[in-house]
């Protein structure tokens, strides 16, 4: 998610990222029942696409041949980043003709959105919420995300995944200025028949959505970073057993792993993922 002069946190070194998690409270376990994302919203919902086993995350989608020549290997899904303000890296390689071919490889793709940050989150990004704008930016943002998917050919039914870089989730008025986006985001998704994620860390952004007391308009997905190199949804997670059950968990577990098949070598975040990915075809 970065290009030659930016390096976004998602793309950071593991000590830098740490360094970002610096304001970041100690973890509690949650409390309270997630309420389902609910299809009541549309007329008809598509049945959801469920990859579950090890997938990959890159910055840059690689180019078609470079998915090919790794498809014999450990992972069956990677992430795409579809848009955002914030989105670091130019996207060369990634259309509708690029993620036609790479599904007809086997491929399964997690549609990533990098939407706006918080105003209390250290450095700088093109976009940021406030209290004010928190509810329409993440309407308009949801929107556009939904429209960057779709004319990639990702269709309804699809989940696409908000990025939330670590932020002073202890900073109330900017956590509640998150939440309020986060909600808009996943209603404005709900609305045009798509399935709502959300990308975070496990002791500031996820943890934030996960503990929230009040469920309402959450996203149904939730994919947690949390490097400890266990490839699992289950045994390192968090907060309440009963949360992102039935198939609604990613956790990234490593990251920056530079890795060679057939000849082409990409860096790479690792994932174990047991959720919802586009669905494409």
């Amino acid at each position: 998610m970065s290009d030659k002069s930016r390096k976004p946190a998602h793309r950071l070194s593991k000590r830098n990222r740490y360094i970002g998690w610096g304001v970041a409270g100690v973890a509690v376990a949650a409390t309270g029942g997630l309420i389902a994302q609910s299809a009541s919203a549309a007329p008809a919902w598509p049945a959801q696409k469920t990859f579950t086993g090890l997938a990959f995350d890159t910055c840059a989608a690689p180019s078609a041949a470079a998915m090919k020549a790794w498809k014999p290997g450990p992972y069956g899904a990677a992430a795409v980043y579809v848009g955002g303000k914030n989105r670091g890296c130019s996207q060369p390689n990634l259309t509708a003709s690029w993620v036609k071919t790479v599904t007809a490889q086997g491929w399964k793709l997690i549609p990533l959105y990098v939407g706006a940050q918080p105003a209390c989150q250290t450095g700088k990004s093109p976009e940021k919420m406030t209290a004010a704008n928190a509810s329409s930016l993440g309407a308009s943002d949801g929107a556009d995300a939904v429209a960057k998917a779709a004319a990639l050919g990702m269709k309804q039914g699809s989940a696409i995944y908000l990025d939330m870089e670590p932020y002073d989730i202890k900073n109330t008025s900017c956590n509640n200025a998150v939440l309020a986006y986060v909600r808009a985001f996943t209603k404005t998704l709900r609305a045009k028949t798509y399935r709502a994620g959300y990308y975070g860390f496990s002791t500031t952004s996820a943890h934030a959505v996960a503990t929230a007391a009040n469920r309402t308009d959450l996203p149904g997905n939730l994919w947690y970073a949390k490097w400890d190199n266990a490839n699992t949804t289950t045994s390192d997670w968090p907060w309440a057993s009963k949360l992102y059950t039935d198939h609604s968990r990613g956790h990234q577990f490593m990251v920056n792993s530079k890795e060679t098949r057939g000849g082409y070598t990409i860096t790479v975040d690792r994932d174990a993922w047991d959720a919802p990915v586009a669905i494409t075809g």
